[in-house]
């Protein structure tokens, strides 16, 4: 696998190589140095690589760079976490290391989640409502019309848009939304489609719904954007929303979705 952002990548390694003295890392210093970061050579050294590798990632050169190169290359630079986040994202690796999927919101999105009088919704990774307030189960039918906010079997919005026979005529011009739907899904879970759990459900979700399985297979991806709702409500009728997505800045892997009547 080649880097996904090699223009990216070579000029971050280069600024942190230069700003670890030798000393930080590990060496000892003999003599006058012209620069007091870490020569290419020195970090080649460091990482277990040659100094030619060293060169060709921080001149922006398609080179493989594995997990573990990175790892032992976000050690030798004294990486933050954050920084290090970076350094695997402009690779197009995945951290190893990296904690696992939050599953559940924090407090404070919750009480943001229940102070709202307009439907509001948490989406997990795998798309699995683990929380939503009272206007969302009075307004979707079918799905979140339950109490309480997680159980062991938490509604998954594709489940109930490709599974649900009520779906198609609660959700107004389904087939656009459930074409746009899958490809925001994929564009969603691209980084994690090694995911054995995310893996077993895409699997479930194909064998089980042949439209979704017809437009998985087309890979078309999407930006997951807000916009114009229309639901038909089995008691309300026609319902118009605008709807805006937030990521909470602790919970990546979760979703905060809100309508807001139109």
């Amino acid at each position: 696998m080649t880097t996904s952002k090699p223009n990216l990548l070579g000029p971050f390694i280069r600024l942190h190589r230069e700003k670890i003295t030798p000393t930080q890392a590990g060496l000892t210093v003999h003599g006058r140095r012209r620069t007091p970061g870490l020569r290419r050579e020195e970090l080649a050294q460091l990482c277990a690589v040659s100094t030619t590798w060293i060169t060709w990632i921080e001149q922006g050169r398609p080179v493989h760079v594995s997990a573990a190169m990175l790892n032992r290359m976000s050690e030798v630079l004294q990486l933050s976490a954050a920084e290090r986040a970076y350094l695997f994202n402009l690779a197009g690796r995945q951290d190893p290391s990296a904690p696992a999927a939050r599953t559940l919101p924090s407090h404070a999105v919750l009480q943001v989640v229940h102070a709202l009088d307009t439907p509001a919704y948490v989406l997990d990774r795998y798309w699995n409502a683990v929380a939503w307030n009272k206007a969302a189960s009075a307004h979707f039918a079918g799905w979140l019309d339950k109490d309480g906010d997680y159980r062991d079997r938490a509604p998954n919005l594709l489940e109930f848009m490709f599974k649900d026979p009520t779906a198609p005529s609660f959700v107004a011009d389904w087939e656009s939304r459930a074409r746009r739907l899958v490809a925001e899904f994929r564009a969603d879970v691209g980084k994690h489609l090694e995911d054995p759990a995310l893996e077993r459900m895409i699997g479930k979700l194909c064998a089980s719904s042949r439209t979704f399985s017809d437009l998985w297979s087309s890979q078309d991806v999407v930006d997951r954007e807000g916009g114009h709702r229309v639901f038909h409500h089995p008691v309300r009728g026609p319902c118009d929303f605008e709807q805006t997505t937030l990521i909470p800045a602790t919970s990546v892997d979760l979703k905060l979705v809100i309508l807001l009547p139109v």
